[in-house]
């Protein structure tokens, strides 16, 4: 329609030159100024909208992180990425079944999407093998340096940059946390996930910590979903007084955080987890990184990735929100109170 009207418009200045009145400054500013104004209109209209492809891979099923890529939507949003208007989210997940990453990181790949947003640790390092082209944002990544993702926080050197949740170092903060809880405590089960990568030096940094804290460590490897009952059966079998949840992979369902914390009440065991739905689900505490904070805030590295910046040069950076969660009830299902001086400390407190 405004290619018509302007041709319109030119016919008409074109048969009034030669007529009694068609001298050109008859016409006047206001008939110029409207024509040039009808041609950018035209102009603008014929340039097509930008419209980008990511990926978004995790390990998890998508229902049970629907908070977290509700907030990272939101990010994208905040930024003005609208999907199936100018942004497209090509989503991908393993249901729980990490032997799927590889497969799906290579079709991610394959549709050639600008970047892949990978929403943990084991995605990360399926992705660092599956491309080394296509810029990688990570969203939560335990410890990208000490594992081997990126060469520095400062200067990634490759195609990986994003989000540090600091693991090796909170753990030992998680283990103190849990003597102040558990006053008289001499011995701790760890359930961790030996084939997840930096398992072996957040390992390492517990058992400092427990040194430091006169607090034995044993360790119950978690493999899969069926070793959960069998490490909460050898934590009171061996008599320990409480419990750090360091695991990954398949447990992360909505099913397993409720079932998690029902066999912790179950066990009587005082357990810290280190992801706030556990607690939520009945757990009794959480001391970590805010994940929500990160996913939003992994939309900034999109943005400035979409804009042209090079993976390499946007430092990886540290967490800035950190929640500590205590639910009373689950306290009062094993007999314990909670210490004043520590229940004041509490970001938010489940009654």
């Amino acid at each position: 329609m405004k290619q018509n009207l302007l041709a319109s418009v030119l016919s008409f200045l074109s048969e009034n030159r030669k007529s009694k009145i068609g001298n050109p400054k008859w016409l006047g500013f206001p008939v110029v100024a409207f024509v040039l104004a009808v041609a950018g209109s035209v102009t603008h209209a014929q340039q097509p909208v930008k419209i980008f492809r990511i990926g978004y891979l995790t390990g998890a099923s998508l229902s049970a992180i629907t908070v977290r890529t509700e907030t990272f939507r939101q990010g994208l949003r905040e930024l003005g990425y609208i999907e199936g208007k100018n942004i497209v989210v090509e989503w991908r997940s393993a249901e729980g079944k990490l032997d799927r990453l590889p497969a799906l990181a290579a079709e991610l790949v394959g549709l050639k999407v600008d970047l892949i947003i990978s929403a943990g640790t084991d995605v990360t390092a399926v992705l660092k093998k599956a491309t080394v082209t296509t810029p990688v944002v990570m969203t939560q990544d335990r410890d990208p340096v000490g594992i081997g993702f990126v060469a520095s926080l400062a200067r990634p050197g490759g195609n990986i940059t994003g989000l540090s949740m600091l693991s090796p170092e909170l753990n030992g903060k998680r283990l103190e946390l849990l003597k102040e809880i558990v006053p008289g405590l001499s011995r701790a089960a760890v359930f961790g996930t030996s084939s997840r990568p930096g398992n072996a030096r957040e390992l390492k940094e517990i058992e400092l910590a427990g040194a430091a804290l006169g607090v034995k460590v044993q360790y119950s490897d978690v493999l899969n979903s069926n070793d959960i009952e069998k490490a909460f059966r050898a934590a009171v079998k061996e008599r320990a007084g409480g419990a750090l949840m360091n695991v990954s992979g398949p447990v992360y369902t909505s099913q397993r955080f409720t079932e998690i914390a029902e066999l912790a009440v179950k066990s009587r065991l005082p357990v810290i987890y280190a992801r706030r739905e556990f607690v939520e689900s009945g757990g009794l505490v959480n001391y970590g990184v805010s994940v929500l904070d990160l996913d939003r805030r992994a939309a900034i590295y999109v943005d400035k990735i979409l804009k042209g910046r090079k993976p390499t040069d946007l430092p990886v950076e540290q967490p800035m929100k950190f929640e500590f969660i205590i639910n009373l009830n689950a306290a009062k299902q094993i007999g314990l109170t909670i210490p004043p001086n520590v229940l004041v400390r509490a970001d938010r407190v489940i009654r």
